[in-house]
């Protein structure tokens, strides 16, 4: 199986894979601005429904912080995009 994977990447693989567990961690995540989210160091709630709202009403949807929506027949969101 390793005769279909060119060497060099083979080598920088292998490179990797030898560093300590922390640094590869380290280059592993990426920092990412998440509007909103990341404009305040916390944020608290009554109720987890009022993070809920807070939450659809504040974030984009793209985050990914939303509820389902529910799906038609074929897997499409009944409510649009």
């Amino acid at each position: 199986m390793t005769d279909s994977i060119p060497r060099e990447r083979l080598e920088e693989f292998e490179a990797e894979a030898r560093r300590p567990l922390k640094t590869r961690l380290d280059y592993s995540f990426i920092k990412t601005y998440r509007p909103v989210m990341d404009d305040a160091s916390y944020r608290s709630f009554q109720t987890m429904d009022d993070y809920r709202r807070w939450c659809e009403e504040k974030l984009p949807r793209w985050l990914g912080y939303s509820r389902a929506r529910p799906l038609d027949d074929i897997g499409r969101s009944k409510e649009g995009a």
